[in-house]
């Protein structure tokens, strides 16, 4: 687990821990396309909106900035993938939408997560099965009080130059 982004803090241990429990469910949330099963490794990177632009451009020839991007790994080694999440832009829908940013940023791993459990969301029938999954994902890490928790450190204060007559 990275975290690149020079704001967001987060509980490392917790989010390992919600993972572990959506794997612990694996069975009961992912398709037949899943890479998750036997695998031991899975990367998760929070990054800034720029990183991610750049990755969503040099992958997947569309420079503009999304939420989440998931890059399947080689099973057959045990590495299931790598989520990357964008903390900017879950602190712009948060700020916009009056949303926790906890449950945001939980809201994109876990829609990384089922990206590798065979998910996917560019048609509609099966963007309305992988956000049925969201939902059930969401409340087994809500039961179980397994929602992560994430904070920002402030911005800098920014002192003013005053200006001297004459």
């Amino acid at each position: 687990m990275r975290n690149r982004h020079p704001r967001l803090r987060l509980d490392r241990r917790a989010i390992v821990g919600a993972l572990r429990l959506l794997d612990a469910h694996h069975a009961a949330l992912a398709t037949g396309g899943s890479v998750l099963a036997n695998v031991h490794e899975l990367s998760l990177a929070f990054l800034t909106e720029g990183e991610l632009a750049g990755l969503h451009g040099r992958f997947l020839a569309d420079p503009s900035a999304t939420d989440v991007i998931t890059f399947p790994g080689q099973p057959a080694l045990g590495v299931a993938g790598e989520i990357c999440v964008s903390a900017d832009a879950a602190l712009r829908y948060t700020a916009a939408h009056g949303r926790d940013l906890s449950a945001e940023l939980t809201l994109y791993v876990v829609h990384g997560w089922l990206h590798l459990a065979g998910h996917d969301d560019l048609a509609p029938a099966p963007r309305r099965a992988m956000r049925r999954a969201e939902a059930r994902a969401l409340a087994l890490l809500r039961a179980a009080g397994a929602i992560p928790h994430f904070t920002t450190r402030p911005l800098p204060k920014i002192r003013a130059i005053r200006r001297v007559p004459g």
